[in-house]
């Protein structure tokens, strides 16, 4: 199982020194996320400084940016990084899509279908030659003149990995995609009863196989090396799973588990911003199911004898910060 770490920074100058770091540890991948700042020119400038992770966004917003958008930011980033760069990307949620980023929303995984489509087809143009002739229900493109057609690169595949969590993208990741995000909100009994097999589903209507698609988790952990370090790592996840349960997009990985009501108690907390009261709805019993605990020793296997057989690449949901714990960090690598 790969291990991977997510690039977050606020300060500019942090990036070259996380990535630098990030490498040097020995991590396989590097994973910029959408929230407060641009996954891409993050990935740039740990492209600058790098030779040999991995380079990818986790995700980026599809909907926020057409197609054509994209397709030149990624082109660049493969051309950058020399070919390590994997493109992430998700739909986000209609609220965000519509108030955030004032971009239509509507049939999502269509949507994403297209998109996908799209960006192959313009990579394949500028690689290949030939007329930019993209044609669906969401997106049309028709024009590339030389002046704008950036050309060839030495690294034309770019992997594409989507993020979900319900049955629809999961099948999309399994008919076309090179990987499948798995959502940070997720057990491993849902990964093994409902993703997996959907994206599965998804590949047989492509006559892929399975372990042609790569999985990716971003896991909750409590790891520290005595109680006062855990118990401050385990109030983060309690509010960190709070966030996400009031999501109703996230309900079904509730019911899996028998707390489908608590979504409904959630949102009504949030759309009250009583932000502060959601965590206590979590329980200690949630939190075991959902995250992995132990020593910065002990988390690396204890992850992976969780989800052995069920992913490729693990991310722990925890801060990278280097000059921090980099000894701990070294520890959960070798001990794999």
């Amino acid at each position: 199982m790969k291990f991977d770490v997510v690039l977050e920074a606020d300060d500019i100058h942090e990036i070259k020194r996380i990535a630098s770091a990030a490498e040097s540890l020995g991590f396989d991948a590097l994973w910029a996320p959408e929230t407060r700042h641009d996954p891409f020119l993050q990935l740039a400038l740990a492209a600058e400084c790098t030779s040999d992770i991995r380079l990818g966004t986790a995700i980026a917003v599809a909907f926020a940016r057409s197609p054509m958008h994209t397709a030149y930011a990624t082109w660049d980033m493969a051309r950058y990084s020399q070919g390590r760069f994997i493109l992430g990307l998700g739909t986000q949620i209609k609220p965000h899509i519509e108030r955030r980023f004032a971009m239509p929303w509507g049939k999502p995984v269509a949507r994403l279908r297209e998109y996908i489509l799209a960006l192959r087809h313009i990579w394949d143009v500028w690689q290949h030659g030939g007329r930019l002739n993209f044609r669906g229900k969401f997106y049309k493109m028709t024009l590339m003149s030389p002046f704008f057609n950036p050309g060839p690169i030495e690294h034309p595949h770019i992997p594409i990995y989507i993020a979900g969590v319900n049955r629809g993208l999961c099948e999309l990741a399994g008919e076309l995609c090179d990987g499948f995000h798995v959502h940070p909100f997720h057990t491993p009994e849902y990964l093994r009863q409902h993703i997996r097999p959907w994206v599965a589903a998804g590949a047989a209507k492509a006559s892929r196989k399975l372990d042609e698609i790569e999985f990716s988790a971003t896991i909750f952990v409590v790891v520290g090396d005595n109680d006062a370090e855990r118990a401050q790592m385990r109030e983060n996840v309690r509010a960190q799973i709070s966030f996400y349960a009031s999501t109703p997009t996230y309900r079904p990985v509730l019911e899996q588990h028998g707390w489908g009501e608590l979504t409904d108690r959630l949102a009504r907390l949030a759309i009250r911003q009583r932000w502060d009261e959601m965590p206590a709805l979590i329980s200690d019993e949630m939190i075991r199911v959902f995250a992995v605990e132990g020593t910065w020793s002990e988390i690396s296997a204890r992850v992976h004898q969780r989800y052995e057989g069920l992913l490729d690449r693990m991310t722990f949901y925890a801060p990278f910060i280097p000059g921090q714990q980099d000894a701990n960090w070294q520890r959960a690598l070798n001990n794999l």
